[in-house]
């Protein structure tokens, strides 16, 4: 069966989304959960949703999918606590740190990784399956091939976003809102600015960044047939009306198997954005996936006529079936509902009939009269006396009774056995000045300054070691030398991974720089030790003690900690920092630069985008791919403030090349030596003075 799983962004919102269809629930409380600009509930309102999703057989998955501090643990702890009394039936989380904490707390409630963990590849769910999550939810950027592929291959449940809002940047890897404004995806406060305007080089009234919202409506069969097990709809800002149309239309889809041009209509009234697209299930990427929000009027009498489908009546979802025995000696009703729970009540004695007997269809038919109650009547067993009779008052308040104490039964839940969390040693790290670590992007930017410097480690993209095993072999000779995977590796893309890794392994690069989960078996696979990138998102001691889980090398913290943050953040491995460079704001399916020329050019044509401030945002290629990185236009720079980071205990502070020609390389360099005045006008602090909301 596929789960149709539909947001709650409120009560309402919820009530909407159980009335019309939906198996299962996903929603936040306080402030731990990616969409805090939705009302979201309060513990006292979790217990009360909880009981009203599951006396109506629906599932509830609490969403704890944001990075979490070291300070805010012990509310998270509370929460995760509470929520399981409350009897939630899933944990979503993102969090390394969050997803041990629920294990510690929480044993018994499964988890579920939220696609925060940008896990699109099957070594990412094999990964997430060691670490004991049950399902987890795929990048929304996979198509029909790999999402079948990873499904027949998983040894625990996927879930795909089948409806609404789509990132530009895969989720959990997307920091642009938080060095804008310091609002932070990953910390649920995400502005999106990708639906902003944007030109190429000027600004111009283009939206390069805003695709149109998914709509996987006409391939429930096949994600039936490749085995997805919950199909999520997206919505958690949206309005309830939003929420009720569009659970109800994939309800109906998903039973019937039918798509009617009605059902259409409705997606396309209750919000889009000039349309819909499927271009990443198609594997069909380009500029027909982009658009933006229309103003149109609302449509007040279709508003009116949705709200219905869940303010005015019950729907009847769960099936039950009556056993009513009407002897001499008493009456007796017991029914029984789908998981097998078993209520049963005495009722009056009956009379003897003086004009009509009371007849099994009779009965039947005032027993089946369930509505105002969640409930619907399958089935109803009589054993009657002849010649009896009990009045249909008697019958209804029997009826009425018996269903009361099956909604309290169905609403009650046993207490699940609970755990306390373990304390993460605190280690303070490093006690002497970081060691100086170099990212470059090109081969150029590997100048003769920088190798004379000795870096303590040398990250070199894999795709220019593998290109020239001369090259390779000698770098690897002169300099620790380890390699840069690319922020996204396909399925598709790993047996190409692997012969690049085994062929530079061969010339005396033993490491690689890792930012997903994903990488890690692969890299394993081959022989590498890895060291953990910033795209790992280590937010916290907790997080950055699954890192020496993970026996990773070194983690780099991520760039949304503030100083004090990161002074106070267990150094239980090698913590780095990026200290210098244009940040990777977002790495993006679409290839960007094809926006811009119509065709990918992108190892041809040098782009970047600017915004109605005139701020410039380059663009760069992911690795040896057509996939794009978003940097910001402004440098992060903390040359001048090494005293500063020394305190930190960190193993080391990394300088990031990206789109710096050689000589520039050698300016900074010698910058780092010899610190010259902060440049407000082309540089920033970035969040770590600042924080974010």
């Amino acid at each position: 069966m596929l789960e149709l799983l539909a947001p709650a962004g409120s009560m309402e919102a919820l009530r909407a989304a159980v009335q019309n269809g939906a198996n299962a629930v996903y929603l936040g409380c306080g402030t731990f959960n990616a969409r805090q600009g939705a009302k979201n509930f309060t513990p006292q309102s979790l217990a009360e949703a909880v009981k009203y999703c599951h006396i109506r057989g629906v599932a509830v998955h609490l969403t704890l999918n944001t990075l979490v501090s070291d300070k805010e643990t012990s509310d998270a702890a509370a929460l995760i606590r509470h929520a399981a009394q409350c009897g939630v039936d899933a944990f979503i989380v993102q969090d390394l740190g969050i997803l041990q904490l629920c294990k510690q707390i929480a044993p018994n409630i499964p988890l579920h990784g939220s696609t925060q963990m940008s896990i699109h590849s099957l070594p990412g769910v094999l990964l997430c399956a060691a670490w004991g999550l049950s399902r987890v939810v795929l990048s929304r950027e996979l198509s029909r091939e790999e999402i079948a592929y990873i499904c027949k291959n998983s040894p625990i449940e996927i879930e795909v976003f089948g409806h609404g809002a789509l990132c530009m940047g895969y989720s959990g890897q997307c920091y642009l809102s938080a060095a804008i404004g310091g609002r932070s995806g990953n910390r649920g406060r995400c502005a999106q600015p990708c639906r902003q305007s944007y030109g190429y080089g000027r600004w111009q009234n283009r939206y390069p960044l805003s695709l149109k919202d998914n709509c996987l409506v006409h391939y429930l069969d096949a994600l039936k047939e490749m085995g997805v097990a919950s199909l999520k709809l997206e919505g958690r800002m949206k309005r309830p009306e939003y929420v009720a149309a569009v659970t109800q239309v994939y309800r109906y889809a998903i039973d019937s198997g039918n798509v009617t041009k009605a059902m259409e209509q409705q997606l396309h009234t209750a919000f889009n954005r000039q349309g819909f697209t499927d271009g990443y299930y198609a594997g069909n990427t380009g500029s027909h996936m982009f658009g933006v929000r229309e103003d149109t009027p609302e449509n007040h009498a279709w508003l009116k006529q949705i709200r219905q489908s869940y303010e005015a009546t019950e729907a009847d979802l769960v099936p039950i079936s009556f056993r009513a025995i009407i002897h001499t000696d008493g009456s007796r009703l017991t029914v029984t509902d789908p998981e097998g729970r078993v209520c049963s009540l005495t009722g009056p004695v009956p009379e003897p009939a003086r004009v009509q007997e009371l007849t099994r269809e009779a009965l039947t038919e005032r027993l089946s009269k369930t509505g105002g109650t969640p409930y619907r009547c399958d089935s109803v067993f009589a054993d009657i006396t002849p010649g009896l009779t009990l009045s249909a008052a008697a019958i209804n308040a029997m009826r009425r009774d018996v269903l009361n104490l099956l909604t309290a039964q169905r609403a009650r839940h046993d207490i699940p056995s609970l755990g306390h969390p373990k304390k993460v040693p605190q280690l303070p790290g490093n006690r002497n000045h970081p060691e100086l670590t170099v990212q470059v992007t090109t081969r150029e930017q590997i100048t003769g300054r920088l190798l004379k410097m000795n870096p303590a480690v040398l990250y070199v993209p894999l795709h220019i070691l593998a290109a020239d095993e001369v090259f390779c072999a000698a770098l690897a000779k002169k300099v620790h030398t380890c390699a840069v995977l690319p922020r996204i590796i396909h399925d598709g893309d790993i047996p190409g991974l692997k012969q690049d890794l085994k062929t530079v392994r061969a010339l005396g690069v033993k490491e690689v720089l890792a930012g997903n989960l994903g990488h890690l078996l692969p890299a394993r696979e081959c022989g590498m030790r890895i060291r953990g990138d910033f795209g790992l998102n280590m937010y916290s001691s907790a997080a950055v003690y699954t890192a020496r889980d993970l026996e990773l090398k070194s983690a780099c913290l991520s760039f949304e900690m503030t100083l004090p943050q990161i002074r106070d953040v267990s150094k239980v491995v090698p913590c780095e920092l990026l200290v210098y460079g244009r940040l990777p704001l977002m790495v993006t399916e679409n290839c960007l630069i094809r926006g811009k020329t119509g065709e990918c050019t992108c190892h041809l044509a040098p782009a970047k985008l600017t915004d109605k401030t005139g701020s410039d945002f380059p663009i760069i290629k992911d690795g040896n791919s057509c996939r794009s990185v978003l940097l910001n236009g402004k440098k992060l720079n903390w040359l001048d403030r090494q005293d500063d980071l020394a305190r930190l205990g960190l193993w080391a502070t990394r300088l990031y090349f990206s789109t710096e020609n050689p000589k520039e390389v050698d300016q900074i360099l010698a910058a780092y030596q010899n610190p010259t005045a902060f440049d407000p006008g082309s540089s920033t602090r970035g969040l770590y003075l600042r924080g974010l909301e």
